[in-house]
């Protein structure tokens, strides 16, 4: 999916900020229980930030900035949380 199909359908945008909601909140809960492994993952106040800007500001939520932390953000925070569940012995 392109930037404009992804601009284009509702149902995707609401599924990828859930998702993003999830994403957030899962890392929030890390940092509460377990400090240094959640220290181990790049921006994640700035991840907890985003989650709450999709969660409270709903309605001034930026469909192009989605798109860009979809395409520049998430790889990385995908490599590192499958890098830490392969360190740590669990299956992602």
């Amino acid at each position: 999916m392109d930037s404009s199909a992804y601009a284009g359908n509702a149902m995707a945008q609401a599924a990828v900020e859930r998702k993003f909601e999830i994403i957030g909140e899962a890392l929030a809960q890390l940092a509460k229980a377990d400090a240094p492994l959640a220290a181990r993952i790049s921006g994640l106040p700035k991840i907890v930030a985003f989650r709450n800007q999709l969660i409270h500001g709903y309605a001034s939520v930026d469909i192009s900035t989605v798109w860009t932390v979809v395409q520049t953000s998430l790889p990385l925070l995908l490599a590192q949380a499958s890098a830490l569940l392969e360190e740590l012995g669990t299956s992602n």
